[in-house]
């Protein structure tokens, strides 16, 4: 059974009105368990729609989502995903470990078993000295192995990630994706990821999602071998610098098909 399965899906906006937007067309796209999927595209192309799509944030205009083989809106009732973006989402009124222990609340948990699963999520994300701290005490970098240690806290099987490590920057961005790869490996966690980056997508997946211009469709699919130990040797690696080079000549693609769609409607 795949962890994530997009069959025909498109999304308009505003549709029948002088303001319709399409913003993506007939999309799919499957992940298998344990994958780390980015997708990647040119602003605006429906990059972070396909993410809400999945996570049932948005409904689709046609076509069908299913996440651990039911219905999207069933998996978010149900607690299946957690969700990371770009801003840590935070609440500077409760300590860090009462961020983590949120979602825990919501389904339920007693006090005890939410104070040690917070502690654990701490250990994991090497923060347990933080417990008690407010996170406007915390670093960007350290807010965000809180929001990702929140969003693993209920043991999601998937984990949606909306850029979120595009406001760090470069040393601690590199930084974090290293600690989400550590993470991942851990718990064995299945990721989608948004990303305007290159080097960041070929370096965290195992499969890049390249997608054109609006209407936002899937263009090329990239599998990313780079083994799965990852560290600063692999940024020095050939393998590594063929993947951004076909990343890139992908992302060339579409926008090169596109700007040809643009002059043959022109010259119509």
């Amino acid at each position: 059974m795949s962890a994530v399965h997009v069959a025909g899906v498109s999304k308009i906006f505003n549709q029948g009105t002088p303001k319709q937007v399409d913003a993506l067309v007939d999309v799919n796209l499957t992940v298998e368990a344990g994958d780390f999927v980015s997708l990647i595209g040119p602003s605006g192309c429906g990059k972070s729609t396909l993410l809400r799509l999945i996570a049932n944030l948005l409904e689709p205009t046609t076509g069908s989502v299913t996440v651990n083989g039911k219905s999207s809106a069933q998996a978010r009732l149900d607690q299946d995903y957690g969700m990371a973006f770009q801003q840590a989402g935070l609440f500077d009124w409760r300590t860090v470990a009462k961020n983590i222990e949120l979602p825990l609340e919501l389904k339920g948990w007693d006090k005890e078993k939410r104070r040690a699963r917070a502690l654990e999520m701490l250990e994991l994300v090497k923060l347990p000295e933080f417990a008690e701290l407010y996170p406007w005490q915390l670093s960007g970098g350290m807010q965000q192995r809180i929001a990702i240690a929140r969003a693993l806290a209920a043991h999601p099987q998937l984990l949606l990630m909306d850029e979120p490590f595009g406001a760090l920057d470069e040393m601690t961005r590199e930084y974090m994706q290293g600690e989400l790869l550590r993470i991942c490996r851990e718990t064995k966690t299945t990721v989608v990821f948004v990303t305007h980056s290159i080097p960041e997508a070929v370096y965290l997946s195992n499969r890049v999602v390249v997608m054109s211009p609006r209407p936002g469709r899937i263009t090329k699919l990239i599998d990313v071998d780079l083994g799965r130990d990852r560290s600063e040797d692999t940024r020095n690696a050939d393998a590594f610098f063929h993947g951004i080079t076909a990343v890139r000549e992908a992302l060339r693609g579409t926008h090169a098909d596109h700007a040809n769609e643009v002059r043959g409607v022109e010259d119509r």
